[in-house]
């Protein structure tokens, strides 16, 4: 068990050990910047929202650790991230609520596990992580996992309906339809109003990013 005595001690330690396991492994959408920005953005949120920042500090580091296990892949990440936070805290004289409240967040933070915030520091690192997939670095990630992802059939936009107008979305072959069918719509899952008015901002050049791929495509 490490002999640490502050909080800052703890998060200094974490910080260093879920940075050294991300420079293993090769995700430039979910690695360690996106990683980095998330701990950033719940600091940041935490602050204004009154929520406790090495709560949600911890679970930002840590809430995308099943990325880098071996197994990623086969078991949902977020479940993954659970069992390796779960040790790596083990280390540590933390109370068994911290230990709870951290985890939970980390459990909740997940689009796709559905998982609802019971904690204002859950909210907080869902909306953190629900931020870095919007704005210029959002569109930076999208382009990103859309190639990683892309099969043979898969096209940048579909050819005659560009935006979705009409079609029936498919993210998984039209890689433009991903806007419609989640990006835009991540505003309106924030659950504090720091990430709101956050979302809101990023949101608005998302929309001023299509404006322009539309005028673009007419010329």
């Amino acid at each position: 068990m490490e002999t640490v005595t502050t909080e800052a001690q703890i998060l200094s330690l974490v910080h260093a050990e879920v940075r050294q396991r991300f420079m293993q492994i090769d995700d430039l959408a979910h690695g360690w910047e996106h990683v980095s920005r998330v701990y950033t953005l719940a600091q940041y949120i935490a602050e204004r929202e009154g929520a406790n920042g090495f709560i949600a500090a911890m679970a930002a580091l840590m809430h995308d650790l099943g990325r880098t296990a071996s197994q990623e892949g086969s078991v949902h990440h977020a479940d993954l991230s659970i069992t390796l936070a779960t040790a790596i805290l083990k280390r540590y004289q933390l109370r068994a609520d911290q230990q709870k409240e951290i985890l939970h967040a980390i459990l909740a933070h997940s689009f796709s596990r559905g998982v609802k915030p019971e904690t204002l520091e859950a909210c907080v690192v869902r909306d953190a992580d629900r931020l870095d997939a919007l704005g210029a670095i959002g569109i930076m990630r999208w382009a990103i996992t859309g190639t990683v992802r892309h099969t043979p059939e898969t096209l940048t936009y579909h050819p005659d309906d560009p935006f979705a107008e009409q079609h029936a979305l498919d993210d998984s072959r039209y890689m433009l339809d991903h806007f419609y069918a989640k990006l835009l719509k991540l505003g309106e899952t924030m659950m504090t109003e720091t990430g709101r008015a956050l979302a809101h901002r990023r949101t608005a050049f998302m929309r001023i990013y299509l404006s322009e791929f539309a005028g673009e495509l007419k010329i």
